[in-house]
């Protein structure tokens, strides 16, 4: 389960959103009964990439002993 503000990692690659398996975005609304979540994924400089409507096996929330890796995104 996953809150408001949490950052979230992907767990699939989204192609027609740029976004691959492992990018990090931040939660910004649970759906009732955690039924799916608003994830908006951003660059590092802050420009919002696509605010994406998740369902809970797409999204996982972050690993106490991971590291973030930067890519360029097209």
């Amino acid at each position: 389960m996953m809150s408001e503000l949490d950052s979230a990692v992907l767990t699939r690659d989204l192609p027609e959103h740029g976004l691959r398996a492992g990018d990090v975005g931040t939660v910004v609304l649970v759906h009732r009964d955690d039924a799916g979540y608003e994830v908006e994924f951003m660059t590092l400089h802050g420009e919002t990439i696509a605010v994406v409507t998740l369902d809970p096996d797409a999204v996982r929330p972050i690993g106490e002993r991971e590291i973030a890796h930067a890519r360029v995104v097209a």
